[in-house]
């Protein structure tokens, strides 16, 4: 799946300040929903978590917690979603990116 993310906090003006990644696709567990992204919005917890700093992650670090599309897969634990739902969410920053368990519905 593709994301955008970073592993050095560079001034946006850099041209590696953000960057493409291919990750693989997560599998649901729990309560986890596996949702088909189909929009993603930017706010202020993605600029603040990409503040330049003398730091270098070891693995990209993905932006990108507000969300909406349509849930793919449900983890064994969901019972008030089914594949083929809209939705839309604010994800969790200590996931990666739009993955969360938290939802509004």
């Amino acid at each position: 799946m593709k994301a955008i993310g970073f592993t050095r906090y560079l001034p946006i003006s850099n041209p590696e300040s953000l960057v493409d990644i291919e990750l693989d696709k997560p599998v649901p567990s729990g309560l986890d929903l596996l949702v088909k992204v189909e929009a993603i919005a930017v706010n202020p917890v993605d600029t603040k978590m990409r503040t330049p700093k003398d730091k270098v992650e070891e693995t990209p670090r993905v932006l990108g917690w507000d969300a909406a599309g349509v849930v793919e897969a449900v983890g064994p634990d969901v019972t008030l979603f089914k594949v083929g739902d809209p939705v839309y969410y604010a994800g969790d920053i200590t996931r990666p990116g739009a993955r969360t368990a938290s939802f509004i519905w």
